[in-house]
């Protein structure tokens, strides 16, 4: 409910303070992961568990029944991240059979491309992979970041996960009634937490809009016209993992199902393009209508959040500006400042 009717007290102020220190603390101490792992689990818990307890009445059955649904969502989440590593480690969808197959197109396209593109291009397989090398080596602190501390991530997911289900257990409980800063503090975490519902599970059903169009392009428009490009599967789950992230997935998958359609023609390519080109523009609409409608923004809005937060925090900082940009907008709108 709008609080425009009275001034914030000291309370609350406080936990505007607190709050605001604890998101930036999270990004400076990369815990982000943690943040967002546990409220995938509590958000799914508080989303699921009503359709449970409709029939449940005492205290003690609903409170089973959390306990039962949270453990079967923590369970179910990383199974589905090991899944995700398991099938980029193997054959059927390996990344670097992916890159090694981009590598020997993109050397054997040279004599069908423009002179002016084949000065630009990579002279073969090794030289591409030297490029890479030098990419690499020029981002060398954030991939030695990502190198080093993924088994760190991976705790911090695990960790916050279980943190998640637990906290998400305070709702089938009756508990004392709290303090004035600590109900403030709830206020502020209610808050973030719708926001990262609204952004994530709208950015979810958007990378699932633009996997399906893609896997249709790839598995039936494609093999229409006699063009079955190698790795579609690898392709569809690199689709869907990127368009994940904002704005630089579809860069990412884009530019892989581009290079891989020369294999056949530059035609192909072209095509592929176009059509990744209106996948792009559609994403952008669903992005506006989607996330947009969800927290009162444009797109501008959230790109221009997205710009500032990667210069202050790198690549955590795309990742959690979305939601840290819907919290402030709540805040605000809430307090009739905006």
């Amino acid at each position: 409910m709008p609080e425009t009717s009275r001034r914030p007290d000291a309370v609350t102020i406080a936990s505007w303070v607190l709050s605001g220190a604890a998101l930036l603390l999270i990004l400076e101490l990369r815990l982000l992961s943690a943040l967002f792992a546990g409220l995938l689990v509590f958000e799914l818990v508080h989303v699921l568990a009503p359709l449970l307890q409709r029939r449940l009445f005492s205290e003690r059955s609903r409170l089973a029944a959390v306990v039962v649904l949270a453990t079967l969502i923590v369970g179910i989440l990383a199974l589905a991240i090991l899944g995700a590593v398991a099938f980029f480690r193997s054959d059927a969808g390996s990344l670097s059979a992916l890159l090694q197959k981009m590598a020997d197109i993109l050397d054997n396209a040279r004599a069908s491309l423009p002179p002016w593109l084949v000065s630009r291009l990579p002279t073969d397989a090794e030289d591409l992979r030297n490029t890479i090398t030098q990419w690499l080596r020029s981002h060398s602190p954030e991939i030695q970041l990502w190198g080093t501390t993924a088994g760190r991530v991976s705790a911090h997911i695990i960790i916050g996960m279980i943190i998640g289900a637990m906290v998400s257990l305070r709702e089938a409980v009756s508990i004392r009634s709290p303090g004035p800063l600590a109900r403030a503090l709830h206020d502020r975490a209610v808050r973030v937490g719708d926001a990262f519902r609204q952004v994530v599970f709208a950015q979810v059903r958007i990378s699932v809009i633009n996997t399906v169009l893609t896997a249709i392009y790839l598995a039936v428009v494609l093999p229409l016209f006699g063009v079955h490009l190698p790795l579609k599967t690898t392709l569809i789950g690199v689709t869907f993992v990127a368009g994940l992230l904002p704005v630089a997935g579809n860069v990412i998958s884009n530019t892989v199902i581009v290079v891989v359609s020369l294999q056949y023609s530059v035609s192909i390519a072209l095509a592929s393009l176009a059509f990744l080109l209106v996948i792009h523009k559609l994403e952008y609409f669903l992005n506006a209508r989607i996330v947009g409608t969800k927290i009162h923004a444009r797109p501008w809005e959230l790109l221009t959040a997205m710009l500032v937060m990667e210069a202050a925090f790198g690549v955590a900082g795309v990742v959690a500006a979305p939601v840290y940009y819907a919290y402030l907008k709540r805040e605000l709108v809430d307090r009739g400042l905006i």
